[in-house]
């Protein structure tokens, strides 16, 4: 049956290479989709499946019952693009200004539809119950898989796998680790409040850039004399905004920044040691400070059960020497809510390739993938669910 359905898969791949395009085409920014989930709930009603809508805010679930009984498993994509203006040239890059799917969620949409549309077919071979999460918002801060979460996407749900396109990896290559994959992402702002004046009569201020610079400084040292050095962390600023003229002391300077870890110690001592060194740096120089920690997404955790299960499945379909089981990702995912609740995994897919114009990494304004990528996601799940 299997080697049936990957045939079917492959005879719809230009349906699927079309759909991604038709996506790829018209983006739609995080908690600002409309049309994507319009398109795809069409999609799934016209095979039939079940289909929820506006789960969570503008998710969409469609579920598809097996004729045969089995446990109820959940295939999860996202469907949400980024505010970048596009610069591939492609033939159907973005036509909407300033945003692009330069992240792949045009292809995992256009992935799962295509699963759904051959599981759908063979329905009466499948085992169990399918659940096909479609998730907004994935790139924002709160992301959608939270509220999806707490509108009943995982109800019932015995187990979810999900897959990510990765262009900096080479194509029919899949990368997966048990346990902890991806790293924990919390932010933080910094607003501190001096005393503006002349910059010649800096003794009668209180300079609110020179103490940002300092608390630049002092939190490179969380990192390195807090956490335990086998411990992965970065604590990073991306922001620090003060003053416009260079012979005027501003009132205040602004600093946002970003936290990753990947044990849950070191992230409580991370956030206490930030907060102890932001507040005690500010005052040393008789400045006022607004402080916010903002804990964001935790750490996705593969189950090791699963996680062998999705090994297993890689090496069958791409060989053993085309799987990795080396590192996790220090980039964060909101798919983490989804393993906080069910026994969950998540694993990434090669799309790099010499067909490609480029080698672009992904949130670049070039970032393209082999469109081959869909059909190897596509026999990924299939086989999750069959086998």
């Amino acid at each position: 049956m299997l080697e049936s359905i990957f045939t079917r898969l492959e005879e719809i791949y230009p349906e699927l290479v079309k759909l991604r395009r038709d996506f790829h085409m018209y983006p739609e920014l995080s908690h600002q989709e409309v049309n994507t989930p319009k398109k795809i709930a069409t999609y799934l009603e016209g095979l039939g499946i079940e289909v929820r809508t506006e789960v969570g805010g503008r998710g969409v679930v469609g579920t598809l019952k097996g004729g045969k009984p089995g446990k109820t498993i959940a295939l999860r994509a996202d469907f949400d693009a980024l505010p970048i203006q596009e610069e591939t040239g492609l033939a159907f890059q973005s036509r909407v200004p300033g945003v692009m799917h330069a992240c792949g969620h045009d292809l995992h949409t256009a992935s799962l539809l295509g699963v759904a549309k051959v599981l759908s077919e063979y329905k009466d071979q499948i085992p169990g119950t399918v659940k096909f999460i479609h998730q907004f918002a994935e790139e924002a801060t709160p992301g959608g898989a939270l509220p999806m979460i707490k509108d009943g996407c995982l109800d019932g749900v015995d187990v979810i796998y999900g897959a990510h396109v990765m262009s900096t990896e080479d194509l029919g290559t899949v990368s997966v680790k048990e346990g902890y994959f991806s790293s924990a992402q919390d932010d933080f702002n910094i607003t501190i409040y001096g005393k503006g004046g002349h910059g010649s009569q800096p003794h009668l201020t209180v300079d609110p850039l020179v103490t940002g610079s300092q608390l630049v400084v002092n939190l490179q040292q969380i990192v390195s004399r807090r956490v335990d050095p086998q411990q992965a962390a970065a604590v990073t600023v991306g922001s620090f905004v003060s003053g416009e003229a260079n012979n005027i002391i501003p009132d205040t300077a602004v600093i946002k920044g970003t936290v990753r870890t990947f044990d849950e110690e070191a992230r409580t001592i991370i956030e206490e040691a930030l907060e102890s060194v932001t507040r005690s740096t500010c005052a040393q120089n008789g400045a006022k400070v607004d402080y916010e920690y903002i804990k964001d997404c935790p750490s996705i955790y593969n189950d090791p059960t699963e996680t062998k299960r999705v090994e297993d499945v890689a090496k069958g379909l791409f060989g053993e020497e085309n799987l990795s089981t080396d590192a996790p990702m220090m980039g964060s995912e909101d798919f983490a809510f989804y393993t906080k609740e069910v026994p969950a995994v998540y694993f990434t897919v090669g799309g790099r390739s010499e067909a490609l114009a480029g080698d672009y990494p992904h949130h670049h304004p070039k970032f393209d993938v082999d469109e081959r990528a869909i059909i190897n996601i596509g026999k990924m799940f299939i086989s999750l669910v069959t086998k």
